[in-house]
């Protein structure tokens, strides 16, 4: 049976389609969040999220009710669906910060954003939005902390959903010759730094990730 890692907890519908498709797997989270508590300010138009952490960051510490009518941009479509819930009014949801970033370029020069972030974020659209003189204040709500964790094992494949997941699961263990399932080109771009057997999910979400691992091992049965 070809078994894979998963380098985070998996719903109970996502192990679902693994164990249907007789496929095993190992699952631990790599990474670990940690809330902080900081004052949200009011004075802004629109808002900006880049993860679901920052959301349930932003939610602990918030009315949300006083933001519903702000603009809300978001990266993900998970992220997406966490704020509708809230009642939140998305105007753009993006798959990655830098196509967000040209979208905020090309269409909302003039708002004043608050960003929420945290502290592994990425680099690309604060720099798009300082180059293009767009006014916003970051605000970090969360901290990623790394869990490494050995496993005295080569797994068929490894799963990964963040570059931060990648460092995470390289500080005691080797990718060697696993097979690395990436969530998106973010995290592809880390784990290319260590191998060059890459798949890479079509959307970004786990589910795309369990559905390229399934169909990879069944080609190859």
């Amino acid at each position: 049976m070809k078994t894979v890692l998963s380098t985070k907890i998996l719903t109970p519908s996502q192990k679902e389609l693994l164990l249907n498709s007789g496929i095993g797997f190992v699952e631990y989270n790599a990474l670990e969040f940690e809330f902080l508590d900081v004052e949200i300010p009011t004075d802004c138009s629109s808002l900006i999220f880049t993860s679901k952490n920052a959301v349930k960051a932003f939610l602990r510490r918030s009315d949300e009710s006083n933001f519903l009518n702000l603009h809300t941009y978001c990266v993900g479509e998970k992220t997406k669906s966490f704020l509708e819930e809230k009642g939140l009014n998305i105007v753009k949801m993006a798959h990655n910060a830098s196509e967000l970033g040209d979208f905020l370029v090309k269409n909302h020069k003039n708002e004043d954003f608050l960003f929420f972030s945290g502290n592994q974020r990425r680099p690309e659209l604060p720099e798009l939005l300082e180059k293009n003189n767009i006014r916003y204040k970051e605000i970090q709500m969360y901290n990623t902390h790394l869990r490494p964790k050995k496993f005295n094992r080569i797994f068929d494949g490894v799963l990964f959903f963040s570059p931060s997941g990648i460092r995470s699961y390289l500080l005691e263990n080797e990718i060697k010759q696993s097979l690395s399932f990436c969530i998106g080109p973010t995290t592809s771009t880390e784990a290319k730094k260590h191998t060059d057997q890459i798949i890479i999910a079509n959307k970004p979400t786990v589910e795309n990730v369990l559905v390229q691992v399934i169909k990879h091992f069944k080609q190859h049965d």
